[in-house]
């Protein structure tokens, strides 16, 4: 999993509970907010790429190199 994603997931991630002691905390990936994290992670990738007026391809492409996924 690319590094930035697992950033994401981290931010994403909501308490959902504690251990029995009350100490640690359980967490779980919140995965509306996962999403949403990576929906503006690629609008922001698309709005700063925009004024270059590249083709729709280049933009699919930095997306996918962002977030370290194969073509």
């Amino acid at each position: 999993m690319n590094e930035r994603i697992r950033e994401l997931a981290l931010q994403a991630q909501k308490v959902v509970g504690y251990t029995d002691g009350g100490y640690t905390e359980i967490k779980a990936l919140d995965q509306e907010k996962f999403a949403e994290l990576i929906v503006r992670e690629c609008a922001k990738i698309v709005t700063d790429a925009v004024d270059h007026c590249e083709p729709a391809s280049t933009y699919a492409d930095k997306i996918k190199q962002h977030f370290g996924v194969g073509k």
